[in-house]
């Protein structure tokens, strides 16, 4: 009884303290300032500019605030086959990436996985591109792919081009431009998961006599799914928003405009800030919404192919 009423009248245990919850916010105050600054200002002066309506006078580049809902409509129906064509153009890019940085990936982290001095210097060949301006590679393409230049002089003298026909200006050139340039975006998140794929799972697969095709698609491909994931990722987003391959400067012409060139043209010549900004919105709004329904289905994919090997 003594010991109940003293237990009892023990005062309670005060609460730990929270000295670690605050030493975490100080360190994540720079990183929400950063995105506070550099990220919500931005998308909701882009939100505010997209609703804004041209002034009394009309006059070009003047508008005041708004709520003008009928803008999205409006670029919506004048903009739809550029908005299309981007995600064409970007879709078909990265399937031919994908098809190009699997083996190239597959080779370095697996097959000269025992060959650092040959893994690390094909490596740099990879990242060498880095180096270089994306401006200055997409130019030299432009110059190699022109009408004068050697290739196309050397094409059309074995017949295999018509003498009237051209490479660049065609969705031809802006798909391989942007193959050629985002290529090391694919080729590196395949390689950092393929690098540590265990090679036993290979090695048990042909101990089973299993061909090396059912061992790629039951064992390698499941496993480097993340890999692909993020190669894809990181491919699309860039690609569906570039304006620099599409563009006549470059590897374009005036039928493979894509939204990127719209929202250029828009902003800087046209000097109309309401339909740039709702363009820009639609942009990533369409391409937000493709990449959770794709991380979904992949990630979906990835567990049901891995459920017999993890």
């Amino acid at each position: 009884m003594a010991f109940s009423a003293f237990a009892s009248a023990a005062p309670a245990q005060e609460p730990a303290p929270k000295r670690r919850s605050k030493i975490a916010l100080l360190l994540l105050a720079p990183g929400v300032l950063y995105l506070v600054i550099f990220f919500l200002v931005p998308l909701f002066t882009l939100v505010t500019t997209a609703l804004q309506a041209p002034t009394a006078s009309g006059d070009i580049g003047q508008y005041v605030p708004g709520f003008e809902i009928g803008n999205y409509a409006t670029v919506l129906a004048q903009y739809s086959p550029q908005i299309l064509r981007s995600f064409g153009y970007s879709l078909v890019a990265t399937v031919f990436a994908l098809l190009f940085s699997y083996p190239l990936a597959y080779f370095i982290a697996v097959k000269v996985r025992h060959r650092p001095l040959l893994q690390n210097l094909l490596l740099v060949l990879v990242i060498a591109p880095f180096f270089i301006s994306f401006l200055l590679r997409t130019m030299a393409w432009k110059s190699m792919l022109s009408d004068e230049s050697f290739l196309v002089s050397a094409l059309k003298g074995l017949s295999l081009m018509a003498p009237d026909a051209h490479i660049t200006g065609t969705p031809f050139s802006v798909i391989f431009g942007l193959t050629y340039n985002f290529i090391p975006f694919m080729t590196l998140p395949l390689y950092a998961v393929l690098e540590r794929l265990d090679t036993r799972y290979l090695e048990a697969g042909s101990d089973l006599y299993a061909r090396p095709f059912t061992t790629f698609r039951t064992i390698t491909l499941p496993l480097s799914a993340p890999g692909i994931i993020s190669g894809v990722l990181l491919t699309f987003i860039p690609a569906a928003g570039d304006y620099v391959n599409a563009s006549r400067q470059f590897l374009g012409g005036t039928g493979t405009t894509m939204i990127g060139n719209v929202i250029d043209s828009n902003f800087f010549d046209l000097q109309n800030y309401p339909a740039a900004a709702a363009l820009s919105i639609i942009l990533m709004s369409a391409i937000l919404v493709l990449v959770i329904v794709y991380i979904l289905l992949s990630v979906y994919v990835w567990k049901t192919g891995t459920e017999g090997l993890l």
